[in-house]
């Protein structure tokens, strides 16, 4: 790369830079964040020209809200320019283009000329006698340009223009929607020895990309899912209202409260959120249910595993009774010499309480199901019959029960079963089949279908 060799040589010249204090950021798990931060700065009366830096390179600038601090009047924001094209050779010698530079060699010598374009390893020069010069990279030791071209900005910028009625130092809050920031929550399930009880654990999981730290900053997260118009949104669609019960966690951690139809998070404490990290805080105390362990096998010609479930309701009567954010769960149990085996994991959506919750944990070793149809025949034009089969073997030390989901994608009657179901919706009947130990159970159903 040619990039590499190019240096500046110039004296920045900047306006006001207006100097940051406190932060609040709210994180909501679709890539966004809103951010609010209290600045200082002194003002004239009269126009006045900053630059806002130490903004987020994905900063949402159509979202930017400013607003004195107390009495909200005196200053008023006229113009907003983002500038967000940021300074690197490259950028710098496109600008370049048709105009002079120097080029000086590893052997000292010094090339001047037009700069007409770079590829393939050469820079092509036109020098003042009107000779083409392509000069190999490799024998170059820098390019030197007189100034810095307009346009480019060291760090992203906002470019404020306003009117004030007043003078002297005062504080400000600014406001604004920046992507590239997100959390999701992940939990630890713990299994007890005999598959009865649950401890349950949640962390939450910060990402920020957006192109800024956040110093110290006031913490909160939004569960939910917001509608958000795509490409452009704005501020105005997620300041939201709305209250309820809060609850919190022990140790300065997160303080859970209904907000609107979505459920808040604020942590007990300030943070700092760095940019480019992965920060995990825990959600809430660990608390414990009790679960039921689920043997399920979907009857489909070909499938012989049977799944495992573990279900819990999420109540205070239970020992749970908190909104779960959308997230992964991983299962792990108890062995016998006290230590946690990882068993597997599933993902659940936003739960609120009182809902019951249904981990899909892996299929079972010792638990074998056989889907057979022995026979299908047509009763009529439109009626049509099926008889079938389907065989349950528990090779466990212990008896079982298996509930089986039977999966039917047109009109359908069970005529004839040895054993009772229940139809769970309009494709699905359910069977609860008893297996003993080491025992085989055959259940057998003839199905009409039409008619």
């Amino acid at each position: 790369m040619l990039y590499k060799y190019l240096t500046i040589v110039l004296v920045l010249s900047l306006s006001a830079v207006l100097v940051a204090g406190d932060v609040a950021v709210t994180v909501y798990n679709q890539d966004l964040a809103l951010v609010r931060e209290t600045r200082t700065q002194d003002f004239s009366k009269g126009l006045n020209n900053f630059d806002l830096t130490d903004v987020p390179v994905f900063i949402d600038a159509t979202s930017v809200h400013f607003k004195l601090k107390g009495d909200d009047k005196g200053v008023e924001l006229l113009e907003q320019n983002y500038q967000y094209d940021l300074i690197s050779a490259e950028k710098i010698l496109q600008r370049y283009l048709g105009h002079d530079i120097d080029v000086i060699m590893k052997n000292g010598d010094v090339l001047s000329g037009k700069y007409l374009s770079s590829s393939s390893g050469y820079l092509v020069l036109q020098l003042p006698d009107g000779a083409i010069r392509m000069v190999n990279s490799k024998e170059m030791l820098s390019v030197t340009a007189p100034k810095l071209p307009e346009g480019l900005v060291l760090v992203p910028t906002l470019k404020w223009l306003l009117d004030s009625d007043i003078s002297g130092n005062r504080d400000f809050e600014v406001s604004y929607l920046t992507r590239n920031i997100n959390w999701h929550a992940e939990y630890i399930a713990l299994l007890d020895e005999n598959d009865k009880n649950l401890r349950l654990s949640g962390w939450v999981s910060l990402d920020n990309r957006s192109g800024k730290t956040y110093k110290e900053a006031k913490l909160k997260l939004v569960a939910g899912d917001i509608h958000r118009v795509i490409p452009e949104f704005g501020a105005q669609d997620i300041m939201l209202a709305g209250m309820g019960d809060a609850r919190r966690a022990k140790g300065g951690g997160f303080e859970e409260k209904a907000f609107f139809e979505y459920h808040l998070y604020t942590l007990g404490r300030k943070t700092t959120i760095a940019n480019n990290e992965t920060k995990q805080v825990a959600l809430f105390e660990p608390a414990s249910a009790p679960v039921e362990k689920i043997y399920r096998y979907n009857a489909n010609a070909g499938n012989k595993k049977i799944g495992v479930v573990v279900s819990f309701k999420n109540s205070e009567i239970s020992g749970l009774g908190m909104p779960l954010p959308k997230g992964k769960v991983r299962i792990t149990k108890l062995d016998s010499d006290g230590s946690e085996e990882f068993v597997g994991e599933d993902m659940i959506d936003h739960t609120p309480k009182d809902e019951e919750v249904e981990l899909q944990v892996g299929n079972a070793f010792d638990i074998v199901g056989e889907t057979t149809i022995l026979d299908s025949r047509r009763i009529s034009e439109r009626v049509r019959e099926e008889i079938h089969e389907i065989k349950l073997r528990n090779h466990k030390d212990e008896d079982i029960i298996v509930v089986t989901r039977h999966h039917f994608w047109t009109d359908w009657r069970i005529v004839e079963s040895n054993y009772e179901y229940t139809r769970k919706d309009a494709r699905t009947a359910e069977f609860k089949i008893p297996v003993v130990k080491d025992g085989e159970t055959v259940l057998k159903l003839t199905v009409r279908f039409g008619g």
